[in-house]
């Protein structure tokens, strides 16, 4: 005699999925993605590079202003010749002294907002990001007491390789 196996049918189709646990990870993915992107913030500094062929952005009178960071300190220049020399104290950098000078000249010459970087080749990456804060405005304090506010001095920053 011949054995029938007998076989229960499954109740429940093959072709269902089940999704509880992308779900469970969604519940926690998602509040972490939406925490994590109010922190992170980006700024955005428009900057204008230097072409080949040139061209003089203030014909007026000649004055362009160019800092220049080198590994024995900053110079400052009109373009053409070195106004002031800057040199480094206990092996950094004075940018506060850079940045005295620079409210100097935005006061002699108030109408000009471009300047120009150039840098070593040597000088690590955080030192431009420093220098052109410095030279694109400074903190005044205020008339309230123990409050700062920002003043624009050069805006327009080109960036380069000092030659």
């Amino acid at each position: 005699m011949a054995r029938r196996h007998h076989y229960k049918r499954r109740t429940k189709p093959a072709h269902e999925l089940d999704v509880t646990t992308f779900l469970n990870l969604m519940v926690v993915l998602v509040p972490f993605l939406l925490i994590t992107a109010v922190f992170s913030r980006l700024t955005i500094v428009e900057l204008n590079l230097p072409s080949a062929a040139g061209g003089a952005a203030n014909k007026e009178d000649g004055f362009r202003v160019e800092v220049i960071v080198r590994e024995a300190g900053i110079e400052i220049t009109n373009g053409k010749n070195v106004i002031a020399t800057i040199p480094k104290k206990d092996d950094e950098f004075d940018l506060q002294t850079l940045s005295d000078y620079m409210v100097e000249l935005k006061q002699g010459y108030p109408r000009h907002d471009a300047a120009s970087v150039l840098m070593e080749a040597r000088i690590p990456y955080d030192y431009l990001i420093q220098v052109m804060d410095v030279v694109r405005s400074v903190e005044i304090e205020a008339e309230a007491e123990g409050e700062f506010e920002l003043v624009a001095l050069f805006s327009e920053i080109s960036v380069g390789d000092a030659p």
